[in-house]
């Protein structure tokens, strides 16, 4: 739900529509059954878009009628994963690629088109540009295997003013 609450906001933002999303439910978040059987419309009230609200029904729905499951989730590849929650509407890969990190604590992940993340390697890295999803990915290649641990320390950092050249 992070993840598809989050897609063009701050994570502080994000928080807060969670926070409300909580309250809404006694205090915790919804259980997929209890967010399929919710009024939708209250389910917006609590800062989403309408968009956002049947993204997350449709999981909640999936993960209720068992074809999807936290388990098979956690077996699938980085690609299967990917591959199969982008057939969801309002699931892209920025979406996925935060799940993998966040939810399924995979070690290998970075999200090339998160804006943040690029302007934050601009910066870090000394660009005269903003670099392309492309670029994210070659200047990534260096982090490998902990490119999700990298990504997290990028966002994390106190300071970006310090320089790194690409391959670093």
């Amino acid at each position: 739900m992070f993840q598809v609450i989050g897609q063009q906001l701050s994570v502080v933002a994000t928080q807060r529509i969670l926070g409300r999303l909580r309250d809404h439910f006694g205090g915790k978040l919804p259980t997929p059954a209890e967010l399929v059987v919710a009024d939708p419309d209250d389910v917006r009230r609590v800062g989403m878009s309408g968009r956002k609200v049947a993204t997350i029904r449709t999981l909640a729905e999936q993960f209720v009628d068992g074809r999807l499951s936290d388990e098979s989730l956690e077996t699938m590849s980085d690609q299967e994963v990917e591959a199969r929650l982008t057939t969801i509407p309002g699931i892209g890969p920025w979406t996925v690629q935060g799940f993998l990190i966040i939810a399924l604590d995979r070690q290998d992940v970075v999200l090339p088109g998160d804006l943040a993340l690029r302007k934050i390697i601009r910066d870090v890295y000394a660009l005269d540009h903003l670099p392309s999803q492309e670029e994210v990915l070659r200047i990534a290649e260096a982090w490998r295997p902990y490119r999700s641990l990298a990504t997290s320390y990028l966002f994390d950092s106190p300071s970006r003013s310090r320089r790194l050249p690409p391959g670093q």
